[in-house]
């Protein structure tokens, strides 16, 4: 098959993490996957949310957006309070990524809050968000075990994700937003380094697939998560 920028069905788009992004927040990446391309910045906070207060335990969480020119047709700005569903859902999806590879009770009675802004959107946001706010995790816990003691082992493993989907009948890597709009199949998977599944969201758009397209999917998953790691792997080992 053809896809769209001339990709193998089992090839990711072109991959960029750059680290240290932003001047005032270091512990910051932006990720480009293809034309997609997420803002990541993690924010460290001496304070838990109410639930967690006098545990000892901190907790990590993220907001997602997509800036108003990040798509052809501008997109409203929402404001805190009035976020659609689709953002409400995403967010929840980037925390509960990245809480699955963090012991939070060696954090202390901190929040790092990572906030992931799509500045360009052509499918894959919030995969490539999770994929790039790992990174901003990673720098803002080896900034807290420089300055606060914090144990370099409150990160377990990296966390990466990617999508998939069942494209004119075949299982493809890494949708663009014209796979995606067209796909049978859309599924998101994320995954730890170790191999370990955090979530898998799959629909079928057009028809119902079986448990043959699922094991393609999800070896497709696997093969792209694990070259992400290693591009993760490799953004972190440059000061």
């Amino acid at each position: 098959m053809t896809r769209p920028d001339g990709r193998r069905r089992d090839e990711l788009r072109g991959v960029r993490i750059t680290r240290h992004f932003l001047r005032n927040t270091p512990s910051s990446a932006l990720i480009e996957m293809g034309n997609t391309r997420v803002l990541c910045a993690a924010t460290v906070e001496e304070r838990v949310p109410p639930f967690l207060e006098g545990s000892g335990r901190g907790w990590v969480t993220a907001e997602y957006g997509m800036l108003p020119a990040s798509t052809p047709t501008r997109k409203d700005r929402e404001r805190s309070g009035k976020i659609d569903g689709r953002t409400q859902e995403i967010q929840r999806l980037i925390g509960r990524a990245l809480r699955a590879v963090t012991d939070t009770s060696r954090l202390g009675a901190r929040t790092i809050r990572i906030d992931c802004d799509v500045i360009d959107a052509d499918g894959g946001t919030r995969t490539a968000a999770i994929t790039g706010a790992y990174v901003a995790l990673a720098d803002a816990v080896g900034r807290l075990a420089e300055e606060a003691g914090v144990s370099l082992e409150t990160l377990k493993e990296p966390v990466a994700a990617v999508s998939v989907g069942i494209v004119d009948g075949k299982a493809v890597l890494d949708l663009c937003y014209a796979e995606d709009y067209s796909a049978d199949v859309d599924m998101n998977v994320v995954m730890t380094a170790g191999g370990k599944f955090v979530e898998v969201q799959g629909t079928a758009e057009s028809r119902p697939f079986d448990s043959k397209d699922l094991a393609a999917l999800l070896a497709l998953a696997r093969k792209g998560i694990q070259k992400l790691v290693k591009m993760q792997q490799e953004a972190l080992s440059h000061r």
